[in-house]
């Protein structure tokens, strides 16, 4: 916190890290290695959480950075709930935990890294947010706690001893499965975070107590599935598809709707629609044909089409026409979609000799008459 080593490390923010660390550090009571450790603090939060960019904040080791979850997503997150005691089992370095707990009047973190829960308290200090601290496994806090609250949130470690990462509940740290009942008899409501690599229908099949599930991607890169439990669920699940940082509505249905979706099939017309990402990763293929009146080209294809224009569509839609392969210009700039075709798109721009960006298009996959190119209009 001292005000010369704070301006050494703004000054350095933008210095090669590596070369930084060779050498020695300027101040007798603070190591080179704590310094690149605040710059690379800074760095990260200047992407993924600006509201900590305030003199006086601490910044932990890269591996708790990565794990944190963005500013985007938590406060996502913090619209959802609200009520009146709020705790955060897996506190981390708190981004979740600091959003969540926006409409609550009790807050509690508990972290098991002492450390971690010191920097924790003091940017929350800075930041004029109050809370409970308990440095604990959380297992301990469980296995002891007789309080009831009304939220208990979840971001469990998704990587093993080794450092591989893990994704299913039980392999995750805390093992989900161990504690879920334990979790329900905590909380009215549990909401836990979860890798955007988790099959949801694994979810379902081995946590009865979910009602809610959300696909949130930001900027169509999936970041997260967050799962909400209750003792009090009726056996219906439902689901949103979430694009963060754009301007498509959030899909929503409930889970095993697809199963009985009916997808209508077509060629190609004067409109092109492809899902978001998180549409795909809920696999709901036929059933976004069947809501929202598009016909698929291909059971595989997972890309639509309408003669008409869909002006609420949840991913991207071009205006496009059908061309014969001849007719694409050598050395000619588009950008490149491949789905559900032979080539992927490095292999096609070197085929046809074509230059990567611009602002047309060129899609290539199939219908179920066979394969097609698509060029923008």
């Amino acid at each position: 916190m001292d005000k010369n080593i704070q301006n050494y490390i703004n000054a350095n923010l933008n210095t090669d890290l590596h070369a930084l660390l060779l050498k020695n550090s300027p101040f007798s009571d603070v190591s080179m290695h704590e310094i690149v450790q605040q710059i690379k603090g800074k760095q990260v939060a200047l992407k993924k959480f600006p509201f900590l960019l305030k003199e006086g904040i601490l910044f932990p080791p890269q591996l708790n950075l990565e794990q944190s979850s963005s500013e985007k997503t938590a406060v996502y997150k913090s619209a959802l709930l609200k009520s009146e005691k709020f705790i955060d089992l897996t506190a981390g370095f708190g981004i979740d935990a600091y959003y969540l707990s926006e409409n609550f009047n009790e807050i509690t973190l508990v972290e098991q890294n002492p450390d971690l829960l010191e920097i924790v308290r003091n940017n929350w200090n800075v930041l004029g947010k109050k809370a409970t601290f308990i440095n604990q496994k959380l297992e301990k806090f469980l296995a002891e706690n007789k309080e009831v609250f009304d939220v208990v949130y979840l971001d469990p470690a998704r990587r093993d001893n080794n450092r591989n990462k893990v994704f299913l509940l039980e392999d995750l740290s805390p093992d989900i499965l161990a504690i879920r009942e334990e979790l329900l008899s905590s909380a009215t409501q549990v909401v836990i975070k979860l890798s955007p690599l988790i099959d949801l229908k694994y979810l379902a099949s081995v946590l009865p107590a979910i009602f809610r599930i959300d696909i949130i991607a930001v900027k169509n890169d999936v970041k997260e599935i967050v799962i909400f439990l209750s003792n009090q669920k009726d056996n219906k699940i439902s689901c949103n598809c979430v694009n963060l940082e754009s301007d498509e509505p959030v899909f929503k249905f409930m889970f095993g709707e697809e199963e009985n979706a009916v997808a209508e099939y077509g060629e190609p017309e004067k409109y092109i629609y492809i899902p978001n990402n998180a549409i795909l990763k809920a696999g709901v293929f036929n059933l976004i044909s069947q809501k929202m009146r598009l016909k698929k080209l291909h059971p595989n294809s997972h890309i639509y089409t309408s003669d008409s224009q869909i002006n609420d569509f949840p991913g991207r839609v071009f205006e496009m026409k059908v061309i014969d392969a001849k007719k694409i210009q050598k050395k000619s700039q588009y950008n490149i979609i491949s789905k559900n075709y032979p080539l992927k798109p490095e292999e096609i721009k070197k085929k046809y000799n074509i230059k990567d960006g611009g602002e047309k298009y060129l899609i290539f996959t199939q219908s179920k008459k066979g394969k097609i190119i698509l060029k923008s209009v």
